[in-house]
């Protein structure tokens, strides 16, 4: 996250003693990226962070794929996906490649039993259902419908829900999420003809500090595995920490949308970006403005990349028979455009309420066998009149 943050006490000058009372110390901690050159920020636990007392069981979490090499475009029906109690075991992977994860989670019941941390990904988590708040040892972030969530690789967090109806769109990110650059200048501020910024993020607040010695379960995602750890201390016992490296949140109802007088291409929706893959929100929004505009998409070949929308709400105005909670791929090899009647229908319209979520992949997405088991079978086909 390109913007200074703090929270909570720390010493004035880094790497300097910071004293829990008479003989007693805070323990620093340096959470950076890229050796010791990325984003960092630096922390202050009660207890040494390093206390691992056992190492319990570990277990495959890999997906199971179905199709490695795929030139079919699917629509998931991803409401399809039964919820499920625990926060991790409700995650359905999806599609896949070697730079990310995507899939769906349904959980009925905040993460409390245990704390979780992937040690190989950052995560991208877009409530689409649901309601509560992110935990972390960096401080807590308030979520809603509509919130995406940036959870930086190494952190630890719990997430309390105060529904039980919660459904997430997530993405594990081999790179992590950044702003787009041509929404910079070069020192990292968001310029002016950026569709969001710095006011609209939802940054860690109400830092919390537990002084507790026991045992703390933690679950590790760590190549493809998750292994089962008890720490000696309690996760969440930082007072202070400063830097750059921090969970944040976004809401898609902030993304300010950019229209033009003919249709503007996919990457005015840009919301993140990433060395693999790209993240945009299709938001309600005025349609083009000159007098023979075509709103829809025009027909496009994806001959660099492999096309994931996630649909949220509204009616999304290029499709038919689209609902809430559905996913269409269009793989790379094949175009893909409007369906058929969505074009003439577009002309003459003046705005659009849809709602939605895409990601564009670098690399080809294999499908999984989850994805399989909620596949319309036949989606591929809708483009022949």
């Amino acid at each position: 996250m390109p913007i200074y943050h703090k929270l909570g006490d720390f010493p004035q000058k880094r790497h300097t003693i910071f004293q829990n009372g008479p003989d007693k110390y805070y323990y620093e901690q340096l959470f950076g990226t890229e050796g010791f050159s990325g984003f960092s920020s630096l922390l202050y636990h009660v207890h040494r962070p390093t206390q691992v007392k056992e190492i319990l069981r570990s277990h495959n979490v890999a997906p199971k794929i179905a199709i490695d090499k795929n030139i079919k475009a699917l629509l998931l029906k991803g409401f399809q996906v039964k919820p499920t109690d625990d926060f991790l075991e409700s995650r359905k992977p999806m599609l896949v490649n070697s730079d990310c994860t995507i899939g769906l989670a349904a959980p009925k019941k905040s993460l409390t039993a245990y704390w979780y941390k992937n040690a190989d990904a950052d995560e991208m988590l877009f409530i689409h259902k649901g309601k509560g708040k992110l935990r972390t040892f960096m401080g807590n972030i308030p979520f809603e419908y509509g919130d995406y969530l940036i959870i930086p690789r190494g952190m630890i967090y719990q997430i309390e829900f105060e529904t039980e109806d919660n459904r997430i769109l997530y993405v594990e990110s081999f790179h992590p999420f950044y702003t787009p650059k041509r929404y910079k200048n070069t020192s990292g501020q968001l310029l002016e003809h950026s569709p969001f910024c710095e006011r609209d993020f939802k940054l860690p607040n109400e830092i919390e500090t537990f002084d507790q010695k026991g045992d703390f379960l933690m679950k590790i995602k760590k190549e493809n595995m998750l292994h089962e750890v008890l720490y000696a201390s309690h996760p969440f016992d930082v007072v202070g920490w400063d830097g750059y490296n921090f969970p944040w949140g976004f809401s898609i109802h902030n993304f300010e949308p950019i229209t033009g007088r003919i249709h503007m291409p996919p990457p005015i929706h840009q919301t993140f970006e990433t060395a693999s893959f790209v993240v945009c929100s299709f938001c309600p929004r005025l349609y083009d403005y000159h007098p023979q505009s075509v709103p829809a998409p025009y027909n496009h070949s994806n001959i660099d990349s492999d096309e994931v929308l996630y649909y949220v709400d509204g009616d999304f105005m290029s499709r038919n028979n689209i609902e809430p909670g559905h996913i269409t791929l269009h793989p790379k090899g094949i175009p893909h455009g409007p369906a058929p009647g969505a074009m003439e229908r577009s002309i003459g319209q003046k705005e659009t309420p849809e709602l939605a979520v895409m990601v564009d992949t670098f690399r080809p997405l294999m499908v999984t066998e989850e994805a399989m088991g909620i596949d319309d079978g036949k989606y591929y086909k809708s483009w022949v009149e």
